[in-house]
């Protein structure tokens, strides 16, 4: 059973065309369960919600996040759907949303899209506009942003997770999404999966909109600052027309202290319409009558998520100060600052070392000198591992015969005293000289020096809830388990020890592990 959910607020005029959507569907009608959270409606909401056939749940005023979450507590599906009471579905809609899990079982959540059959001139730039959007989910294979208006989670990662949360009035579904992504599941972008939603036909109205968008984005942004350089939703040059309004009050007053300075206005016209073309072209492509207005719009949106955004971030203060980011926006820079500058100073000092050991490697057998393996970073984002090969040339094909992964007791697996380990491969890896090569993943930016250390991805996937957290930052060449016992750890143990180092990070934390693996890499305790 698939269970649908719509939360709605004096939504009499519309509540009926999207129940008899959903009853209405290509999946077989008894596979559907439709139920409609009413938010303390004062209309006939509940009355006409009843009559087209849902099941109604009134839980009182909760606001959308706390109705989205009661109807996913009291929902009977596996998979639980979200829609809203102003959208209605295609036919084919639940079966586009839920044909990814099939297909997929590593796949949290899904997004679908919108569609528009007005005909007023602000409705059509909506739909142009998240038309772009689109444009850019669809060159991804996995996405960290999905919206309410057609989504679908497993219901059991969407309960385990909290659900939406309750203090944020908007911008939730972001939130929710941001969080799942952290932990590395997988949500992807499902275009075909179309609803027709009633788009506001105001200019006005469109502005207030995105004013509280952006109010709340400041909050948000707080929470998940890796977020402000790229989500899969965002399109960049929306952030490069943000900071040219930001501009634009000094660009005009300039002009008044010198008259010079009038030539400024004119290179800010022409850097905020260059970063408009490429949406004016898509425009023209898709409804060419809407490049009327297209411009102003965009300068409109620029204006209320630029100026919304920053007066988000002084009201909102006191609230945001009360919710800790994984790791904060300095944290983040600081960290890779030192991993930059020392990364790179200790990459050129080991390049002799690196020498030596490609000789050595090459000397003594076939195969290549280095080993490269797809292991999982921050984010649950794959990327290629390089180390030192300090095995047999065939060792990967080889693990099966050695270890039955299904049957561990727990996600994770050293192998003491391995066959496939070469008499070169014990001494490299006994001094940690295997793991040289990383240095070029951290001048990359897929690894830190210091961090929780990369799993494959046959593991991650065998990984909890809570053991996902791990996966929040990125990677690390040395970490808490490096310094406390390395193989010998058991993985909840070592799952402890970084999330510790996570939820407490500092930059001097950084340095007294590195200045402490040095020891640790001495004593050799762990290192098989």
């Amino acid at each position: 059973m698939y269970s649908v959910i719509i939360p709605a607020y004096n939504a009499e005029q519309t509540i009926t065309t999207c129940i008899h959507a959903l009853q209405n569907q290509t999946v077989p009608r008894q596979q559907v369960e439709i139920i409609v959270v009413d938010d303390a409606s004062t209309d006939n909401t509940v009355a006409c919600a009843h009559q087209a056939g849902a099941r109604v749940l009134t839980p009182g005023k909760l606001g959308k996040s706390g109705v989205r979450n009661v109807g996913a507590e009291a929902a009977q599906g596996e998979i639980i759907l979200f829609t809203d009471s102003d959208c209605e579905p295609r036919p084919d809609w639940v079966e586009q949303m839920v044909q990814p899990f099939a297909n997929d079982p590593d796949v949290v959540g899904v997004k679908g899209a919108y569609l528009c059959k007005q005909k007023e001139l602000v409705a059509r730039f909506t739909q142009v506009e998240v038309e772009e959007r689109y444009d850019r989910m669809r060159r991804e294979t996995q996405i960290n942003f999905i919206d309410t208006y057609a989504a679908a989670y497993r219901r059991d990662i969407f309960l385990e997770n909290g659900g939406f949360d309750l203090s944020l009035p908007e911008v939730e579904d972001q939130d929710l999404s941001f969080r799942l992504a952290a932990k590395g599941y997988k949500m992807i972008f499902a275009p075909d999966a179309r609803v027709y939603h009633l788009h506001t036909t105001s200019a006005w109205r469109y502005f207030k909109r995105k004013f509280a968008i952006g109010k709340w984005k400041a909050m948000l942004m707080h929470r998940h600052p890796e977020r402000l350089i790229s989500d899969s939703r965002t399109p960049q040059l929306l952030k490069v027309q943000m900071g040219l309004t930001l501009l634009l009050p000094f660009v005009l007053l300039a002009p008044l202290l010198w008259q010079p300075l009038l030539i400024g206005a004119g290179g800010w016209l022409i850097a905020f319409i260059l970063s408009c073309v490429p949406f004016l072209a898509k425009t023209v492509q898709r409804d060419s009558t809407v490049l009327i207005i297209a411009l102003p719009l965009l300068f409109l949106r620029a204006v209320a998520l630029a100026y919304s955004y920053g007066y988000g971030t002084v009201v909102l203060r006191p609230q945001a100060r009360q919710q800790k980011p994984i790791l904060s926006g300095h944290h983040r820079l600081a960290k890779r600052l030192l991993d930059l500058v020392l990364g790179g100073g200790l990459f050129i000092l080991s390049l002799p070392i690196i020498l030596l050991v490609a000789v050595a490697i090459r000397l003594s057998g076939p195969g290549p000198i280095f080993f490269r393996q797809q292991r999982i970073g921050q984010n649950g984002k794959p990327f290629t591992v390089y180390k030192f090969r300090s095995m047999r040339p065939n060792a990967e094909a080889e693990l099966d015969q050695l270890i039955d992964l299904d049957n561990l007791p727990e996600p994770v697996f050293k192998i003491k005293d391995d066959p496939r380990i070469t008499p070169l491969g014990h001494f490299l890896r006994r001094w940690s000289l295997d793991e040289i090569p990383q240095f070029w993943n951290v001048l990359k930016g897929d690894m830190s020096l210091v961090g929780p250390r990369p799993e494959e991805a046959r593991i991650v996937a065998r990984y909890n809830d809570w053991q996902r957290r791990r996966l929040s930052v990125r990677p690390g060449i040395t970490g808490p388990m490096q310094i406390n016992g390395r193989g010998e750890l058991p993985l909840n143990e070592r799952v402890r020890l970084e999330l510790d180092y996570i939820e407490h990070y500092t930059l001097l934390t950084d340095c007294q592990i590195l200045l402490k693996t040095i020891p640790a890499v001495i004593k050799g305790t762990g290192a098989w």
